[in-house]
């Protein structure tokens, strides 16, 4: 039989320490495969001859469905027992990327993404869940959550890597299919590995805030995606104000029930409030740095998609050294000095961008991926905040709740200044350029306008840069100012 976590003990689980590594592995593998069909989907547009719409929901229906069901996943978990929802998850994940090798169609491979999307929402908040459960020690969860942030960080540089190699040697099927024998080690591990876990007292499941919760999340996320390619247009508009407005409504519900699916009440903590505020700019502001960068990396530079997921390589050196030093620093210093810090790092590494020479030499592009990188130290400990700080039945709702600020600032940050880096791109081009180039910089090499879009395109990777900066330098203003002096890394003071 199953051994059950109870939400307060005594002593620490001799396996957590293995535990870890298996969660930490699973959000690695998860990670990677939301970066892997950046890679691959080239390939897969021109053998399945998948159009511009296709390939829009091919991209965008991972995170559509990932964010409008982690707050049901997350809560049935807590009932049904975490670990059992991480290990179906796996299942789920494995099954669909096997699936891969049947699609015929763009359509199999939205509904491919789509699954997956279910299997990402029922194993992420799960396995910060579990965290929360294996360490009650507020300094070892914390080492644990800056590990856990590390494999983030990882995960997003290796994917590049790893699906150009597939690709150089196999087809586009096998950057799903390498998911497969990974998702079944990690089955069999957790199985052996991993306690259960559930809350002893889990928010209510009701039929109608399930609705509010994944209709809201849904269309938020479709419509802010649909402004950064498409701009604003009323259907837009009209879509953003709904799930705004299924979202408030779904919050109002949750206020007035005395154990609701989503504890949204963690936010009058400013600890709490403070960690996610910090795991919003960071996803924010990497994710463009990452979609930006990496077609700088290719289309200015000429290299790869293995070379350029190669030359991405120190973001994920500075992953490694920043969030699991965090903790320890934080113990010397204070967590809120360590925080802030990592914030100004982060802002340093993107300031760099705006400051280099053109045409950007890739060493000083290294050097502010390397500074980006160590400032995730900022990343893991507020994931650490963000854990303590909630009460351990509401860990199901704390993991949700983080969760959902990494989906909401990727997409804010492909959007809001992927669309800033379009703005700069364009202005930079000669007068009467090609509606080809206009488009993008891909539409733009071979014409007449390639030199000074492939200089403005450098402009535009510095603008980024800038841009993100100067978000990352008021949030840490913010964080500085509402986060306790005296807080320490369990999110207590």
């Amino acid at each position: 039989m199953t051994a059950v976590l109870p939400e307060v003990r005594a002593t620490a689980d001799p396996r957590r320490w293995a535990g870890l590594a298996v969660l930490a592995a699973s959000l690695l593998v998860v990670v990677m495969d939301m970066t892997v069909l950046n890679v691959a989907l080239p390939d897969l547009t021109a053998d399945l001859q998948a159009g511009a719409v296709a390939q829009l929901w091919i991209v965008d229906v991972y995170a559509l469905v990932l964010a409008g069901l982690l707050v049901p996943v997350a809560a049935l978990a807590d009932r049904w027992g975490r670990r059992r929802m991480l290990l179906a998850g796996f299942v789920v994940f494995a099954v669909a990327s096997l699936a891969a090798l049947a699609a015929r169609s763009p359509g199999d491979v939205i509904a491919v993404r789509a699954l997956l999307g279910i299997g990402g929402a029922m194993i992420m908040p799960a396995t910060l869940s579990l965290i929360r459960a294996l360490f009650p020690d507020a300094r070892e969860r914390a080492f644990a959550l800056g590990l856990w942030a590390s494999m983030a960080a990882v995960g997003s540089a290796v994917g590049p890597i790893i699906g150009g190699a597939l690709l150089n040697a196999y087809s586009w099927q096998a950057a799903f299919l390498v998911n497969v024998p990974l998702m079944v080690v990690a089955f069999l591990a957790g199985r052996v590995l991993l306690p259960e876990s559930r809350s002893d007292r889990p928010g209510r499941i009701d039929a109608t805030g399930v609705l509010l919760s994944v209709g809201g999340m849904a269309a938020t996320v479709y419509a802010i995606k649909h402004v950064g390619k498409s701009g604003l247009d009323p259907v837009t508009v009209v879509v953003l104000l709904a799930g705004v407005g299924l979202v408030a409504v779904f919050v109002r519900r949750c206020l007035h029930q005395p154990d609701p699916m989503l504890a949204v009440g963690l936010f009058a903590n400013p600890v709490f409030r403070s960690g996610v505020l910090v795991a919003l700019v960071t996803s924010t502001v990497m994710i463009s740095l990452l979609f930006v960068g990496a077609q700088w990396l290719q289309l200015v530079q000429g290299w790869t998609p293995l070379f350029a997921g190669v030359a991405l390589l120190p973001m994920a050196i500075g992953g490694l050294i920043g969030p699991p030093l965090a903790p320890a620093l934080a113990a010397r210093v204070g967590a809120r000095n360590v925080l802030v810090g990592g914030l100004v790092i982060l802002a340093a590494g993107l300031l760099v961008l705006w400051f280099l020479p053109r045409p950007m030499p890739y060493a000083g592009v290294a050097v502010a991926l390397l500074l980006a990188g160590f400032g995730t130290a900022a990343l893991g400990l507020a994931s650490a905040l963000i854990m303590g700080s909630a009460p351990t039945h509401q860990a199901g709702s704390a993991a949700a709740m983080e969760e959902m600020s990494y989906e909401v600032g990727g997409v804010i940050g492909i959007a809001v200044l992927g669309s800033l880096a379009g703005i700069v791109y364009r202005a930079g081009l000669p007068a009467g350029a090609d509606h080809a180039a206009v488009e993008s910089l891909t539409g733009a090499l071979g014409t007449r306008a390639e030199a000074a879009a492939l200089a403005s395109y450098a402009d535009a990777f510095g603008a980024i840069g800038l841009a993100g900066a100067l978000i990352t330098l008021a949030v840490a203003v913010i964080v500085w100012r509402q986060l306790p002096a005296d807080v320490d890394v369990s999110g207590g003071h």
